[in-house]
């Protein structure tokens, strides 16, 4: 009878699954404990050092002004009116810089397999150069050796006295919209949800019947036509704003400022040259057969490569292209370098300088770009699924 726990409490030690729990449990306490000690630790060094932590800071007034600004924004704003105004300008610069860089990389990932040697040879020169410099050299270049050269405002490089562009920034005419204008949104909506329609209904028509028409071309000239129709139905509800020299510098219009130009052209130009190879190495993972059988069948190069071979290549270059757009969106954190006021330069640089909150803001920034890197996974990782093939 005495045996029997004994034997009891062997095989409790000897079961593999028990044990690996009692010893997650132990190194869970452990690192618990670990952090207890640290924000212990800090909390006392802060109290010590008489600083307040919380997030009451955010309705402080900052008392600093901002180059940029996408919302009405003035000195006497709080620090959560800041943050938002950083957040907006990072979401800015990388929006415009995946795009452009998708493009550009795309064209240059296809031209690097052109037959023609020329186009061939430029499209490998662009990626070699432009991988191996570092981007922060990049965005230094663009910054101070093109855009800081340019003349002062009364010599401003002009078209048709409409766009301007100076020292200062550029200067673009501001549509001022009239009444009744959101009108031509609902019909740009109407215009998207009957291109959407369109596709899908010509991809079902071509596998039921073998047929298909320019659905792609008929959806473009759709979402142009529409709101262009409803735009001049309305009489035209639009005004334009134009720049205008006064004094020693341009008044109404848009402004772009230099430091947005040189960040999002180095993003661009620097994220590009890796999004060609990754388009490159894609269109080579597709067999060589498929070329083949599609000028086989009599297809010419360009649907060949639109219609056959890209939709196989896009399976392969997605996943290292998500890289890539997240790569682009945490790089936009050195514009400050630049004196860009993204979300690093605006609320973790000056708003920390001055509140002296910088667990709290820190840990805001780190946040926020957590976020954003896991929305564009999770959007990527969307299509990639959809893209994916489906066994039937």
């Amino acid at each position: 009878m005495s045996s029997t726990p004994h034997a009891h409490q062997v095989r409790f030690w000897r079961d593999p699954a028990k044990r690996a729990l009692i010893f997650q449990l132990i190194l869970l306490a452990l690192v618990a404990w670990c952090i207890w000690v640290i924000v212990d630790n800090t909390l006392s060094n802060l109290a010590t050092r008489g600083i307040t932590t919380g997030f009451g800071f955010l309705n402080d007034t900052s008392g600093f002004a901002i180059a940029q600004s996408l919302i009405p924004y003035s000195e006497t704003d709080t620090y959560g009116r800041t943050f938002v105004v950083g957040l907006l300008n990072t979401l800015l610069v990388s929006f415009f810089g995946i795009i452009f860089a998708t493009i550009l990389g795309f064209i240059l990932g296809v031209a690097r397999l052109s037959p023609n040697w020329l186009i061939a040879k430029f499209a490998s020169a662009y990626v070699e150069v432009f991988r191996n410099l570092p981007l922060l050299l990049q965005m230094f270049f663009w910054y101070f050796a093109v855009l800081r050269t340019l003349p002062g405002p009364r010599d401003s490089l002009n078209i048709n006295d409409t766009f301007f562009l100076n020292v200062r920034g550029l200067y673009l005419p501001e549509p001022i919209p009239g009444a009744g204008f959101h009108f031509i949104w609902l019909a740009l909506i109407v215009a998207i949800a009957a291109s959407v329609w369109l596709v899908r209904f010509n991809h079902r028509r071509q596998e039921a019947t073998g047929q298909r028409f320019p659905a792609y071309w008929l959806s473009l000239l759709l979402i142009i036509a529409l709101p262009a129709l409803t735009f001049f139905a309305l009489g035209r509800p639009l005004e334009w704003h134009y720049p205008e020299l006064r004094g020693f510098n341009f008044r109404g219009g848009m402004t772009v400022i230099p430091e947005f130009l040189a960040l999002w052209l180095s993003l661009s130009i620097y994220t590009a040259a890796f999004i060609a190879e990754i388009v490159r190495s894609g269109i080579q993972a597709v067999s060589h057969g498929q070329t083949e059988a599609a000028h086989a069948l009599g297809i010419k190069d360009s649907l060949t490569l639109r219609l056959v071979v890209i939709p196989q290549a896009m399976r392969v270059i997605i996943p290292p292209l998500t890289s890539q757009y997240l790569n682009l969106t945490k790089n936009s954190s050195l514009a400050t370098a630049i004196g860009y006021p993204d979300l690093v330069s605006v609320f973790a640089g000056t708003t920390l300088n001055q509140t002296g909150q910088a667990i709290e803001v820190i840990a805001i920034t780190m946040l926020v770009y957590l976020s954003i890197s896991l929305s564009v996974s999770w959007f990527m990782n969307w299509f990639n699924a959809r893209m994916a093939l489906v066994e039937r």
